[in-house]
């Protein structure tokens, strides 16, 4: 999609020293990190602004797209990146000529980008894997091998030199225009510098390059212009209403403007959806106890779903006796139950790095498959299940569209309120628009969905997307299926708007202290080693 019109104006970097990486087991605490001062580089600096933003074409496929966990601005977004300075290489007719490259992460990427699976997903793209396609479980034997040979398959057909000094962390170092920055560097056999160039990852596996953030370059190939443009709510619920038509069906008419047939939308939606729900089981009958990482966090979904399944089978008699007793007495507890499964289940398969949907982010993945599972298990199992996946994800689509333009889905700038945040007020606009919801009461639904979520902070232990990440996953998504259904009993009259909520968190996040978002340097991320150590 079409990402900036306008040049922003940006500030030198502050560098202190870069480390380099070595390949292998994550450990985000192996090397030690400096906190850095508040407000030493302004949070406007890193915040794309709202003005500087053209996101009329975007399309509900770049909201949701197949990738890779852990993370999609530290995984998928890098994977892409490093993919396509590769092709830019072959572009250039400096592809034969490479003899070494070196990568160099900056900011966020460089902080919790151990823990997040960086370093990995840069090597899987400099050798021509893509996020959609790559076989997750090829990964960490590649990256063995890259290690150990000391060499690189570049664009999977040339072997290059590649050394742990190839692959820097600057760990103190934030790049002007976003804190998930990436500094691509091609050497040939004598070492000569033939191309330098930066990308970022700005969220949702989004990327730009640097000619893209100033304005040499167009960041699409080709044109595409939507049939109903909004940028806004106001102006979302005002299409719906002058042409008496839902969220989804706006959203649509906007995707076949793009050059897809409505059964092509619908195909490429439930497509999707089977990605989604595949993680979900996938997530809850996995026989890996341990995720990876070193925090030793257990996946818990599968014995969830045991529990829940065969209720019956459960060995231990008082945790029988416990389950019986809240069934009996919080009937529509077991509805949450099942909710909170779905979630876990797949962010314990974005953690273990397996196959997710984008939705709108690798951190908040679980909270829209989640809600869209109970919905078609639990609300209306009768229902024409292809019918509804598409109204669901089309409505939940456009309003994730509404924080992407104006505001942003990135922890690394705005905290976890652009995550999880984001991702439960789609899923219960989503989830609003199948009870029959209007589109002024779907945006009341996903306004509620951010309120109550604004202000959280990113702050994951050991840069791990597990705690708290996989539990917000779950909370997100009970706090969606209620948004929805208070939404459902509101006329619309609501003293903060959608708009209003958007504008809102994006202040916040700017004025949000830089350690708490997706550095690893605060909350949670410190007190718990320190709580771990004086056990």
């Amino acid at each position: 999609a079409r990402m900036f019109a306008r040049v922003l104006t940006t500030v030198g970097t502050r560098r202190i020293g870069c480390v380099p990486r070595s390949i292998g087991i994550s450990s985000a605490m192996r090397y030690s990190t400096a906190s850095l001062p508040i407000g030493a580089l302004p949070p406007k600096e890193l915040i794309k602004r709202r003005e500087d933003i053209d996101l009329t074409n975007l399309s509900v496929f770049e909201m949701f797209s197949i990738g890779v966990g852990p993370s999609s601005s530290h995984t998928v977004g890098p994977m892409r990146a490093a993919n396509a300075f590769t092709q830019r290489l072959t572009e250039k007719n400096l592809f034969e000529k490479t003899a070494r490259v070196k990568t160099e992460l900056f900011g966020s990427l460089a902080l919790t980008g151990e823990g997040h699976g960086t370093p990995k997903a840069i090597l899987m793209g400099l050798e021509g894997n893509l996020p959609d396609t790559i076989d997750p479980s090829i990964i960490n034997h590649r990256v063995i091998d890259i290690r150990t040979k000391n060499l690189l398959k570049l664009g999977g057909n040339r072997d290059i030199e590649f050394n742990n000094s190839d692959l820097l962390l600057c760990k103190t170092e934030f790049l002007p225009f976003h804190s998930n920055g990436m500094r691509f560097t091609a050497y040939d056999k004598d070492n000569s510098v033939l191309d330098r160039h930066q990308f970022y990852s700005i969220g949702g596996g989004f990327i730009l390059c640097d000619d893209q953030v100033t304005g040499h370059k167009e960041p699409i190939e080709e044109e595409r212009t939507p049939k109903y443009e909004y940028h806004t709510a106001k102006e979302l619920i005002a299409i719906c209403d002058e042409n008496n038509m839902s969220i989804a069906q706006v959203q649509m008419a906007n995707e076949i403007a793009y050059g897809r047939t409505e059964q092509e939308v619908i195909d490429g939606l439930d497509k999707i959806w089977a990605t989604m729900n595949g993680t979900i089981e996938r997530g809850m009958r996995s026989e890996e106890a341990i995720l990876p990482g070193g925090l030793g966090v257990r996946r818990r979904a599968p014995a969830i779903f045991k529990m829940l399944d065969s209720p019956g089978k459960v060995v231990h008699e008082k945790l029988r006796a416990k389950l019986q007793t809240m069934n009996r007495v919080e009937p529509a507890g077991q509805v949450m139950d099942w909710i909170t499964l779905y979630a876990m289940a797949v962010n314990e398969e974005n953690a273990a790095g397996g196959k997710v949907v984008t939705a709108p982010t690798n951190g908040a993945a679980g909270v829209i498959p989640a809600v869209l599972r109970y919905f078609l298990k639990w609300s209306n199992p009768e229902s024409d299940k292809s019918q509804v996946i598409t109204e669901y994800l089309l409505t939940a689509g456009a309003i994730g569209m509404l924080f992407k333009k104006g505001a942003s889905i990135s922890a690394a700038e705005v905290g976890c309120q652009g995550e999880i945040g984001v991702a439960c007020s789609m899923a219960a606009a989503g989830l609003c628009g199948l009870y029959g919801g209007s589109p002024i009461q779907c945006s009341v639904a996903a306004e509620i969905g951010m309120e109550h979520h604004l202000g959280m902070t990113c702050d994951p232990i050991g840069g791990l997307v597990q705690v708290p990440c996989i539990e917000r996953n779950a909370m997100g998504s009970i706090k969606a299926v209620n948004a929805a259904r208070l939404a459902i009993h509101d006329d619309g009259s609501m003293v903060v708007s959608l708009d209003d909520v958007i504008e809102t968190m994006l202040r916040t996040g700017r004025e949000m202290s830089t350690s708490y978002k997706e550095t690893s340097q605060a909350g949670l991320a410190l007190r718990v080693p320190q709580a771990l150590v004086s056990c």
